[in-house]
């Protein structure tokens, strides 16, 4: 089969199309005839060599696909051949074929193609996990998104509001920010020009945020501590600006926050399962309705791989870069 790989650390450039041995599934595994497969910032940050995958996991680039089910495990009972799903992966998901844990796909619901199915994975497990089970967001509270048309963003907006939450959300452009406010966001702050810190306090009366999602990091962290809520839970999913910095942590104690870190790829199958578990029963009926649905940014034929990237590192895209294979 042929799959991409990095055949060094750096730019789009040294990512490869090479041929592989065609994958076996184990016992409780499904092999999936991929046809598409979502670009994340994960997998860049890979490419540059900062974040090997864990151990036993493929060197193939690629954390989530959609395709058919081309053979089953002994032991497979949820899944037969034909059946069309969606999955998250530690790896091997831009590739023609890929293994999935049963437990960790989903099937994709009718009138939902293959080019969105592919962008639903690691984008809504990530947001369910980190914004709904952890951070707890509830009805009636409100969120500061970080990133808003990002693939997390646009996620984490739709899916906030579908659950009731208000939205204030940052953006670097007029373009995004008319993005932002199509999929619902009540407040969007042009962070290039404006003071989202200001912005969130004047949007909640001078309360702040009950919950702050954030891939940025160090450049942030203070300001956030200054825009959240007394009880508030800051969740933590990335560190694009960097993980260092000198930081003022007294607003911990005095607002008593709640600051909160994951990550998902190294995480167990087991887990992984409760979350799939958790997003077919509350958010599949989303995605089935159109409720919550991944945007799509662009596609890019698996040969053209670099492209993708290179699209994902300038940084204009709003939603989702999806491989088709």
């Amino acid at each position: 089969m042929k799959a991409v790989v990095a055949s060094a650390a750096g730019g789009p450039e040294i990512l490869d199309l090479v041929d592989r041995p065609t994958p076996e599934p184990g016992p409780t595994e499904i092999r999936v005839k991929v046809a598409a497969a979502g670009v994340n910032r994960p997998d860049v940050v890979q490419r540059q060599g900062n974040y090997p995958p864990p151990p036993g996991a493929s060197d193939v680039l690629g954390l989530e696909l959609a395709g058919i089910v081309e053979s089953t495990g002994a032991n497979v009972t949820r899944f037969q051949p034909g059946d069309r799903v969606m999955a998250l992966v530690a790896g091997g998901g831009y590739a023609e074929f890929a293994i999935v844990d049963q437990t960790n796909a989903l099937p994709v619901p009718d009138g939902i193609s293959m080019v969105e199915a592919a962008a639903f994975p690691e984008t809504y497990f990530t947001v369910w996990s980190n914004l709904f089970e952890r951070a707890g967001l509830a009805a009636g509270e409100t969120v500061l998104i970080h990133g808003g048309t990002s693939g997390i963003g646009t996620t984490a907006i739709q899916l906030a509001k579908c659950f009731s939450a208000k939205v204030i959300t940052t953006v670097g452009s007029a373009e995004k920010a008319q993005a932002a406010v199509g999929l619902g966001a009540d407040r969007v702050v042009i962070y290039k020009t404006e003071d989202f810190v200001a912005a969130t306090l004047e949007a909640t009366e001078g309360r702040g945020a009950d919950v702050v999602l954030d891939m940025v990091g160090a450049d942030y962290l203070q300001r956030n501590f200054d825009a959240v809520a007394v009880d508030g839970r800051i969740a933590q999913i990335a560190f694009l600006s960097g993980s260092k910095g000198s930081f003022d942590l007294r607003p911990i104690l005095v607002k008593r926050l709640a600051l909160i870190g994951s990550t998902l790829r190294a995480r167990p199958v087991s887990m992984k399962a409760e979350l799939a578990a958790e997003l077919e029963q509350h958010v599949l009926p989303l995605l089935r309705d159109r409720k919550a649905i991944p945007v799509i940014d662009s596609t890019f034929a698996l040969h053209d791989v670099r492209a993708a990237h290179a699209r994902m590192d300038k940084g204009a895209h709003i939603g989702k870069i999806v491989l088709t294979v």
